[in-house]
């Protein structure tokens, strides 16, 4: 009996040292609100989830493997807390899910990741890609790449760089729905600028509609408002468009204001401009929970469709909710 005793203690003793080089954390966040969208045609009053963030139930990991070389994995799913259903098409870890490898030469990981458009377009957009001004509304920023092995730099001086590859597994055709993107970032004291470049195939390995996007911004912090400024290009076949944002945050006591506004022109199709204004404020009521609540107009030419079911009608959206983090 001691030395069965004995051998639990050592193997207790030698399995918490072998756990203690690795960290899982368990995250995540539930984001609930009211919604009026009259979109021109008929309005919709709704209970809604993830408005300022997509809610979602995420873990993830690092072990440290020595020598400055560490293993890392995410899984998160996104969940529409409305109905308990899954989002993203009902993928049960749709919002992300890879495994790779840091250290010291940067970062690699492989599996379904935020495209490197979405980092930078979540930064600039004074909405943060959600409530009524997210930045998507008009621009086209893409969300998640399936299939992706993605390479980024260390920090160099504020600039980090990274390059996605997205197999298209299309079976003898490499360079069917491939896609292909490239970034580079630099962030130092009230600085942010970016710039990407994506491009999508279709799945005979030619240009997607609308597969090539430039995206381009940056913020700068006065400290008493936040700039953001935005420019993208849309090409590929039948389109070519070019959408510019401009906006702001103003902190004002436990939150702030969020503003900005955006047009798109639309090169291939007359008549099909949009625009759109919107305004916000977020209160904190602690670390991990706030409220909040936005407004948005999004106005058509006569072919233009931005938002609308029919072209050339208005848009006008409101919100109010609340959002906990934990």
């Amino acid at each position: 009996m001691k030395k069965s005793f004995l051998a639990l203690a050592l193997m207790g003793a030698f399995s918490g040292a072998a756990f203690a080089q690795s960290t899982v954390t368990i995250y995540g966040m539930v984001d609930m609100g009211l919604v009026r969208d009259d979109n021109g045609d008929a309005a919709k009053t709704s209970l809604d989830s993830g408005i300022q963030n997509g809610s979602r139930l995420g873990f993830k990991g690092v072990e440290d493997l020595g020598s400055g070389l560490k293993a890392n994995f995410v899984l998160e799913m996104g969940l529409k807390t409305d109905t308990g259903a899954l989002d993203q098409g009902g993928l049960a870890f749709g919002r992300q899910a890879y495994v790779g490898l840091s250290g010291d030469f940067g970062s690699v990981n492989l599996g379904r990741q935020k495209s490197v458009t979405y980092d930078i377009g979540d930064t600039i957009d004074p909405f943060h890609i959600g409530l009524a001004g997210d930045i998507n509304r008009l621009f086209k920023t893409s969300t998640r790449t399936d299939n992706a092995v993605t390479y980024s730099t260390t920090n160099l001086g504020g600039f980090v760089g990274s390059l996605q590859y997205g197999f298209g597994e299309v079976a003898g055709n490499n360079s069917g729905n491939r896609k292909v993107g490239v970034s580079g970032v630099y962030s130092e004291g009230p600085v942010y600028a970016a710039i990407a470049y994506e491009k999508l195939n279709d799945a005979v390995g030619n240009d997607a509609n609308a597969g090539k996007k430039t995206f381009v911004g940056g913020t700068y912090d006065f400290t008493v408002v936040k700039a953001h400024a935005a420019y993208e290009t849309i090409k590929g076949g039948t389109n070519d468009e070019r959408i510019w944002m401009i906006g702001a945050t103003v902190p004002f006591g436990p939150g702030a204001f969020v503003a900005d506004f955006t047009q798109a022109k639309n090169k291939a199709v007359a008549n099909a401009d949009g625009k759109q204004f919107a305004i916000g404020y977020t209160y904190d009521l602690s670390k991990r929970t706030d409220i909040y609540t936005s407004f948005s107009r999004t106005t058509n030419d006569s072919n233009a469709k931005y938002n609308v079911a029919t072209a050339g009608q208005t848009d006008k959206l409101i919100n109010v909710g609340i959002r906990h983090k934990f």
